[in-house]
């Protein structure tokens, strides 16, 4: 896959333009190709109710489906996926969590959806100070439980409140860290496969689902053929 080909989507943990907007969209237009951006809240901002709809029914229960659609959609079509939040009392803001609850049935644990299989991640979180490695780790989880086949993470802590009070020094160092990020991306782009760990997570969940709990669940693995022989990153 060439560089032009690549789409990478982006969502960013806040609807203002600071550090972690420009460190992650600087990184998408390093690896180039399309790029979509959503900013939370401003583009979906609701709290999942708990209802578990989507657990035992179908995602199309939710209230907030049509809401979160078009997300759902640019992620789905995308090779690359980019989580992007600053540090909120050591944690990803409330937006990002609030979204990626909606996400909750498509754990490898219920029913996964087979093309993040095939697609790469990144989180990317930044701070004064602290906190980068829980904020990042917060995102992580969905992206690995999700099934996505390879993870990066760059937290970084500006010492600043906004961009412009970035020093020219740590601006060097985010550079050339994104860039390498963006290296491996291109490189690994359309024929990357999950590690070992997301593959025995998967294993484990190929052997429960053949009698699992959740009719819903069972059945969509059942479907995929995921039960018996077949993998989703084939």
């Amino acid at each position: 896959m060439s560089e032009q080909d690549i789409k990478t989507v982006i969502i960013h943990g806040q609807s203002h333009k600071g550090s972690t907007y420009h460190i992650a969209h600087g990184l998408a237009e390093k690896i180039g190709g399309e790029i979509t951006e959503f900013f939370l809240p401003r583009d979906f901002g609701e709290f999942c109710v708990g209802c578990g709809r989507c657990f035992v029914e179908t995602e199309k229960k939710c209230p907030h489906y049509n809401l979160l659609a078009p997300i759902t959609k640019a992620m789905d079509a995308a090779d690359v996926i980019i989580l992007a939040s600053p540090v909120y009392v050591f944690h990803a803001t409330g937006a990002m969590k609030a979204f990626l609850d909606h996400y909750g049935y498509r754990w490898m644990t219920h029913s996964p959806e087979e093309s993040m299989f095939k697609k790469q991640g990144v989180c990317i979180c930044t701070a004064a100070g602290a906190g980068l490695k829980s904020t990042n780790k917060d995102m992580a989880d969905s992206l690995f439980f999700w099934g996505v086949a390879r993870i990066y993470k760059y937290g970084k802590g500006v010492a600043a409140v906004d961009w412009n009070g970035v020093s020219g020094k740590k601006r060097q160092s985010i550079d050339k860290a994104t860039t390498r990020i963006a290296n491996k991306i291109i490189r690994r782009s359309g024929k990357v496969k999950p590690g070992l760990k997301t593959r025995g997570l998967f294993y484990i969940m190929h052997l429960l689902q053949r009698n699992g709990f959740n009719p819903r669940d069972v059945k969509h693995w059942q479907q995929k053929g995921w039960t018996e022989k077949k993998r989703p990153w084939k």
